[in-house]
């Protein structure tokens, strides 16, 4: 078995591109491999700034012989029909097979064909798979046709340690790369994957994104450790990093304390964002202290001086950023939030629903009205910051580095006198912003995140601005997901239609059924990443009336918990045979068998215990789920077990008397009613 090592060389991919285009440049190929009948071992894709690397084991060197037999018409078939088959499989009648067959004599094409080298499919395959790569963005270069990243310069393409013959972007295939740009950018010929990986290593270029990551990672740790700083852990970061250098050399550098008194989340974002630079706090131990007035940076070369030149030149340019950083953050001072909120007219926050403006507008009304739910907050104070917690947009700071808004508002917010929870609310009030995000649970903060993601979500579902399967560019399923992780993780008694009736009521429209069907789907997602199942979570919601998420996760967990159990299980069991044979019977009828089961007509003493069960069970589980005691109500059902088989295992449901098949069907129709105060059991699979 050979291996197929690749190698697209050429200038900067940019770092967001290079994970993606890896995973599809092996995508590609693999799948033109599989569509050719070429079979492999193992493929695995490499990235490094200038090059997209792959390699494959266990090729074969061709294709597989192939031969398929077809059957054709009768032998006395008619001329057009026999020269029809001939034709489209691409025979002659000399090359036919005659077969005498059970149903008379048949002319079977045989066609065998000798699989392709290779090498051969892989010089057709590989240029294909180059052109296909789907980049976000591409260019042209020189005089060529040819949209790629960048400029590519090279390209190595080797199967069992000779050259693929191919041609892409008028560059021809060889068995040469380039080293590191610097340090060792002539060019060498390698032999295969181990060579290749091994004298790339001598030439300054490491070619496993995971092992420059770490490399920076231990860099970085032990730079901060020895100054006495600690690292402030940023993993998308080093990642990011990792995809900029291919001989990372982390180096230590300083910036002058005074800039320390700007918000610390603005100078890591500058020195993150613009600089890509890792921060440290003052300190050793697991979090460290306060910023300390250094960065990491890395670099892409060994310096001859050490990096002397490059940590001052990093120094000059951060200290100019953060410059201006202090200079906004002492201008924004000098006005108050409240003069910023009517420039927020001037800023649109959609067409059909209008400015900013009357977007805040909307969550002052909505924010109050939301005090009156949650508990220990205040309707004024809610209101209030409602009203400023976008007042920060306008600033100069959030204009310039629009990662710290909300921050930056709280920090205006403190300066300008304003209570505490409003500062807060206003920093929280974008928030959870994503899965490892944390949720607000101050009462002032959660009035006015939830009235920014109910505004958001009905207001959109008004127009008519729905996620589809591929698109949700206003991203409304976070905002569910936000109001979901708020409501549950602070146990809120929110019943989402009226918190849907209180957004639309301020003027945004009305919404349908299909916004709290949207929540369903997104509560199924977020609670099957915590193991809970999707099928139990339609099984309360298909009831309908059921949207107190707190109410409805406990008769979830409560349902889980009955299911887990023997009862619970042959329960469900006794309840999809009394479901289908409904189902047949009242299809069969052409109508329902619900109403009252006549005690007269029950005959056998399993009729009669069931029916007293079913009686029993109702006075038990009506105030059970009236008081919210799930348990209580599932421990009733649970009783159900015993005379529900016993009735199975000896009454005959459709009896030859009609009166007693309609009454026994009323019978069955009960049990279904009873378990449906619950759950809809039709809904559970398994």
């Amino acid at each position: 078995m050979a291996e197929l090592l690749l190698e697209l060389f050429g200038e900067e991919i940019p770092a967001r591109m290079q994970a993606r285009a890896a995973e599809d440049l092996k995508r590609l190929v693999c799948d033109g491999l599989k569509a050719a009948e070429l079979s492999f071992e193992a493929a695995v894709a490499h990235v490094t700034p200038r090059r997209l690397i792959l390699h494959i084991t266990g090729l074969p060197d061709a294709q597989p012989d192939v031969r398929d037999e077809r059957r054709g018409p009768k032998v006395d078939a008619p001329d057009k029909a026999i020269e029809g088959f001939l034709r489209g499989n691409g025979v002659s009648r000399d090359q036919c097979e005659v077969r005498a067959m059970p149903k008379g004599t048949f002319l079977f094409a045989v066609i065998e064909r000798q699989g392709r080298p290779t090498v051969e499919v892989l010089s057709a395959l590989l240029p294909k798979a180059f052109a296909d790569l789907p980049w976000p963005n591409s260019m042209r270069w020189g005089r060529g046709t040819t949209r790629w990243v960048r400029p590519l310069q090279s390209i190595l393409a080797l199967f069992d340690g000779g050259v693929v013959p191919l041609a892409f972007a008028d560059i021809t295939s060889g068995e040469q790369t380039r080293g590191h740009r610097f340090h060792a950018p002539e060019a060498f010929s390698v032999s295969g994957f181990d060579d290749y990986r091994v004298r790339l290593a001598a030439a300054k270029v490491i070619i496993d994104a995971g092992e420059r990551r770490r490399i920076i990672a231990d860099g970085a740790r032990k730079l901060a450790g020895d100054a006495g700083l600690t690292l402030v852990e940023d993993d998308g970061l080093m990642a990011e990093i990792a995809g900029l250098v291919e001989w990372p050399v982390p180096m230590l550098g300083n910036f002058d304390r005074r800039f320390l008194d700007v918000p610390s989340e603005v100078l890591v974002t500058t020195m993150k964002v613009n600089q890509k630079y890792l921060s440290l706090r003052e300190g050793n131990g697991e979090n460290g202290g306060d910023l300390a007035p250094n960065f990491i940076t890395v670099a892409n070369l060994e310096a001859r001086d050490g990096g002397k030149q490059i940590i001052a030149g990093n120094e000059y340019v951060l200290t100019a950023r953060l410059a201006d950083a202090e200079f906004f953050w002492t201008q924004d001072r000098a006005k108050t939030l409240e003069s910023r909120v009517p420039a927020l007219d001037e800023v649109v926050f959609h067409a059909k629903l209008g400015n900013l403006g009357q977007k805040v507008a909307r969550m002052e009304i909505l924010a109050a009205e939301l005090a009156d739910i949650i508990p220990g907050a205040d309707r004024d104070l809610a209101r209030r910051a409602a009203h400023l917690c976008k007042a920060d947009l306008v600033s100069d700071m959030v204009h310039e580095f629009p990662e710290v808004q909300g921050v930056m508002g709280q920090y205006y917010a403190l300066n300008d006198g304003e209570e505490e929870d409003v500062a807060q609310a206003i920093r929280q009030h974008y928030s959870p912003a994503g899965p490892s995000d944390d949720c607000p649970s101050a009462p002032i903060a959660l009035c006015v995140a939830l009235a920014d993601k109910l505004d958001t979500l009905v207001g959109f579902w008004a127009i008519d601005e729905k996620p589809t399967g591929s698109r949700d560019p206003f991203a409304l399923r976070r905002a569910a997901l936000g109001v979901i992780r708020m409501v549950l993780e602070n146990h809120l008694r929110l019943p989402l239609e009226r918190a849907f009736a209180l957004a639309s009521h301020e003027g945004v429209g009305g919404t349908d059924g299909s916004l709290l069907d949207f929540f369903a789907d997104r509560l199924k997602v977020h609670l099957r990443e915590q193991g809970v199942r999707h099928d139990l979570v339609q099984a309360v919601f298909a009831l309908g009336g059921e949207d107190d998420l707190v109410r409805l996760i406990a008769r979830v967990r409560a349902l889980d918990d009955f299911l887990a159990s023997e009862d619970g299980i042959n329960l469900l069991t006794a309840y999809r045979r009394a479901a289908n044979i409904l189902r047949i019977e009242e299809k069969k009828d052409g109508g329902s068998h619900d109403g009252a089961v006549d005690g007269g007509l029950l005959r056998q003493p399993e009729e009669t215990a069931l029916m007293q069960a079913l009686s029993a069970a109702v006075a038990t589980i009506d105030p059970a789920l009236d008081g919210e005691d799930f348990a209580g109500a599932m421990a009733a059902m649970a009783g159900l077990r015993q005379p529900v088989d016993q009735f199975f295992d000896a009454v005959t449901v459709n009896a030859d008397d009609a009166a007693l098949r309609g009454n026994r069907l009323r019978l069955l129709s009960h049990i279904r009613a009873t378990l449906h105060k619950a759950a809809d059991f039709g809904e559970i699979e398994g």
